[in-house]
């Protein structure tokens, strides 16, 4: 069982990394919010950034497939998502990447159903069950959950998208119009959301 990677990011994609290690390349299937780390980490350094990451292998009848994290807290918390009756791996990363881990853990933690059912591809009968199911489970990672900052890092994101090559003026329309959407949109979602509008024009 691989329990962790640390190697060179040769291929980056919003949905998967190949992670090469001492000559063998591990395709890992990752969240967004784990992607957006190693984009940062990549305008940092030259070449195909170094990354560490937390890793859960998934066997099947057919092989095995890799999925990663940036930390260990978000692997905890993919773990205890598929625990939950009809949420799989694959889904449990699309509900990582639908949310930041710890808005996931918040609103968990507070039973709020609604807020969980937004997540694309989580319906209303998925979201209540994930929150009948780990609501007592989450207390650790709730307990865990740093203050939230008062204000988002705009401009932060704005680099961000400059450096996966939109224009500055096109990358600040669509953070401004998302900022005016949700003003409480950390990071990740701001990110995350800004990259969904920019996909549609």
């Amino acid at each position: 069982m691989i329990g962790s990677l640390t190697g060179r990011a040769v291929e980056r994609e919003p949905d998967r990394l190949l992670i090469e290690v001492g000559g063998v390349g591990y395709e890992v299937l990752v969240p967004v919010s784990t992607y957006v780390e190693v984009e940062r980490r990549a305008t940092a350094e030259e070449g195909p950034p170094e990354v560490r990451l937390h890793v859960h292998t998934h066997l099947r009848e057919d092989g095995l497939t890799l999925f990663g994290f940036w930390t260990g807290r978000e692997k905890r918390l993919f773990l205890k998502l598929i625990a939950v009756s009809g949420i799989g791996p694959k889904l449990a990363r699309v509900v990582l990447s639908g949310m930041p881990p710890d808005d996931l853990v918040t609103a968990i933690a507070r039973g709020d159903a609604a807020r969980l059912a937004t997540i694309p591809g989580i319906g209303k009968k998925t979201a209540e069950r994930m929150v009948l199911e780990l609501r007592d489970k989450v207390g650790d990672l709730a307990a865990a959950l740093p203050p939230r900052p008062a204000e988002g890092g705009d401009e932060e994101v704005v680099s961000a998208l400059v450096n996966l090559g939109y224009k500055r003026p096109q990358a600040e329309r669509a953070v401004g119009e998302v900022r005016r959407e949700l003003p409480e949109a950390d990071f990740p979602e701001l990110l995350r959301k800004s990259l969904a509008r920019l996909s549609r024009v």
